[in-house]
């Protein structure tokens, strides 16, 4: 039976995965994301996903797939990731509310017997509500924005903020499954054959 592997720590990953019916291993790449560099946001999110797929992939041994994600928000056409300080969290925050972003997330599936491998970016429209200045520095004090591309999330505190999206609201959480059942048909393998039974 071949195995699945997804390449990441995002447990929103992981839930979203698991919530739809498979029961993935975890195997963190360790990839260094600003040794990554791109001409555009949707070139990083992609090239990184490659590379954490690619890492993990590499170290396995068996018929495995290996699910590669990263996400980044594009705004104003600049990529933006994880925010490294409070700060910076509050002065994303000051420069999207009311406005309009695309969470941008790179997908990659290596199937490790054949090392072929298929990838592709989902974006989902992000239309950013007007939290005021005390609800930016409440929701910065949680820490949550600080541990998440874009400074937000969709599932979390960050929901409140979020006046609504278009597209898929699982690129948003970090992985699409529409995006990767095409990616998991692409190498032959349909994903319902990995559904795991559900416990009582």
């Amino acid at each position: 039976m071949t195995e699945i592997v997804l390449a990441s720590a995002s447990p929103a990953r992981l839930g979203v995965l698991r919530d739809a019916g498979l029961d993935p291993k975890v195997i963190v790449s360790g990839v260094d994301e600003d040794a990554i560099t791109a001409a555009t946001p949707a070139d990083l999110c992609l090239a990184l996903a490659q590379a954490k797929a690619k890492v993990v992939a590499d170290d396995l041994a068996g018929d495995t797939l290996v699910i590669g994600c990263d996400s980044v928000l594009e705004f104003d056409g600049v990529a933006y990731g994880k925010p490294d300080t409070a700060e910076e969290a509050i002065a994303r925050w000051n420069a999207v509310r009311g406005e309009t972003g695309h969470l941008l997330t790179g997908h990659c599936v290596i199937h490790t017997t054949t090392g072929r491998t298929v990838s592709a970016v989902g974006s989902t429209e992000v239309r950013f509500g007007t939290p005021t200045d005390a609800e930016i520095a409440a929701y910065v004090a949680s820490g949550e924005p600080l541990k998440v591309a874009g400074a937000f999330t969709l599932d979390g505190l960050g929901g409140w903020f979020i006046d609504g999206i278009s597209g898929d609201h699982g690129n948003v959480l970090g992985i699409s499954l529409p995006l990767l059942r095409r990616l998991f048909t692409d190498l032959g393998f349909p994903v319902t054959a990995f559904w795991q039974s559900p416990t009582s």
